[in-house]
């Protein structure tokens, strides 16, 4: 019997969505002869039953097209915006797979998009999942389509970057994206050739950025780049996030909320890359400029890095699907791919080791990681 398939994407659009869509669809549609359905919007799309099929004349030239033809959001099946409240609308979404006769429901995105579907198997749906995030911060596979294109990007910006420092004398400050995870600063700091890398994994200490900007100009070289991720902080607002969380912590038993985790994401990175410039300056008297990358990280055409590790995760997915296997995120193990429950999942975030080998060869090359 012909195998009705749901699609979705969720959370930030990111590179390679297309080509990931396109290669759960053309693999179902031609080699196993499945009924692809669409659904706008992520999570919102499938509460409110907004669909669209998807053949061959939907699935044709989106290979190389950025963002997602389906649209994306950030609700949440159990916590979701609805008339002015926010409301569970998990059942909704479970009697809107069953009235359109799914055996499958493939998500696509990142740490979040996994915890929700986790909730949505966990009621008896089939559900199947493939990691998107530049971030490359989801648990259990190697590497997450849209990462690749995003470093490319970020790479270049700081390429581009080194001229007008050297010209001004200037340190210029870029800011990566990266809340939680520095793969993405990271790796452009170090292929960028940034003199400075700072990421979450690693409080800094801002004398020691400061020392290592001062040792360069004693060497002749009066500029700096410094590569700094959304999510990096200092040793000493780490020690007073840590000394407050667990103050909190005590006084409501051991347990935290979600407003205090928001507010506590809020206090972390407000401002944080100005304040930063801000007293790099005071420190080495040199001026500073910011560069914040923001959203053009994420936008624009796939590299084809993506398109391949999309393609490879997508015909995957339609593979696991034919053979019954659910409740699974599709992951990149290598050059090849592995079904990896979604308990071991979501939840779960994978951050940058500190003795990670870009991490070594950053040090190596003379880098400051800020410590």
């Amino acid at each position: 019997m012909t195998k009705y398939v749901g699609i979705l994407t969720s959370g930030g659009d990111s590179p390679g969505l297309n080509a990931a869509i396109r290669g759960v669809g053309k693999a179902a549609l031609n080699h196993y002869g499945m009924y692809i359905i669409g659904f706008r919007d992520g999570f919102r799309g499938l509460m409110e039953n907004r669909t669209m099929r998807l053949d061959g004349g939907e699935l044709s030239d989106i290979l190389t097209r950025g963002g997602t033809i389906l649209g994306t959001s950030r609700d949440k099946p159990h916590r979701m915006p609805v008339g002015g409240k926010v409301l569970d609308m998990t059942d909704v979404i479970v009697g809107n797979y069953r009235d359109n006769h799914l055996d499958a429901l493939v998500c696509l995105g990142g740490g979040g998009t996994q915890k929700n579907a986790l909730r949505l198997k966990e009621k008896g749906l089939n559900v199947i999942t493939l990691p998107k995030t530049i971030d490359n911060d989801v648990a259990m596979t190697d590497i997450t389509f849209g990462f690749d294109t995003a470093l490319g990007i970020a790479t270049e910006a700081i390429d581009r970057l080194h001229s007008t420092a050297h010209s001004h004398h200037r340190i210029i400050v870029v800011e990566i994206m990266g809340h939680r995870a520095g793969w993405l600063a990271l790796g452009a700091g170090v292929a960028g050739g940034a003199d400075v890398i700072l990421i979450p994994e690693i409080p800094y200490d801002v004398e020691s950025v400061a020392e290592a900007i001062r040792e360069r100009s004693r060497g002749g070289k009066p500029f700096s780049i410094v590569a700094v991720a959304e999510g990096a902080i200092s040793m000493q607002d780490f020690l007073a996030r840590s000394a407050a969380e667990e103050k909190k912590g005590k006084s409501k038993g051991g347990k935290k909320s979600a407003g205090d985790a928001a507010q506590n994401t809020e206090m972390q990175y407000a401002d944080h890359t100005l304040r930063l410039a801000k007293k790099l300056e005071q420190l080495t008297g040199l001026e500073a400029r910011i560069t914040i990358l923001g959203h053009l990280q994420r936008g624009g055409i796939p590299s084809a890095a993506d398109r391949l590790l999309a393609t490879r995760l997508g015909t995957a997915c339609a593979d696991f699907i034919s053979k019954g296997t659910y409740g699974v995120m599709v992951a990149a193990r290598g050059d090849g791919i592995k079904a990896v429950k979604l308990e071991e999942v979501a939840g779960k975030v994978k951050t940058v080791p500190p003795d990670h080998p870009w991490v070594e060869s950053a040090r190596r090359v003379g880098t400051n990681m800020g410590d």
